[in-house]
């Protein structure tokens, strides 16, 4: 499954209960009151534990986690190793 896919589906079965018709790939999460604070933070969660990734505070922007499109995005360079992690 790619990114993209285990994405969405996280994001429907927890943040839109399962009906995830309205959903594109590049619809802002805040925007569209989809996921809050709280939300981004459950996101990170399942992001770290899925792909055994640290996400670092600043990587914390709306440029690669405020819709479908940024957190694939975001996830293809984390994971391949072209983001630099700031510690």
């Amino acid at each position: 499954m790619s990114y993209l896919e285990t994405v969405r589906n996280f994001v429907v079965d927890t943040f839109l209960f399962g009906d995830g018709a309205n959903l594109k790939d590049d619809t802002s999460f805040l925007e569209n009151g989809i996921i809050d604070s709280t939300g981004i933070l459950e996101l990170i969660t399942f992001l770290e534990e899925t792909y055994q990734i640290s996400i670092q505070d600043n990587e914390l922007i709306p440029d690669n986690l405020d819709s479908l499109e940024k957190v694939e995005q975001f996830l293809s360079k984390k994971i391949n190793g072209s983001l630099i992690s700031a510690n």
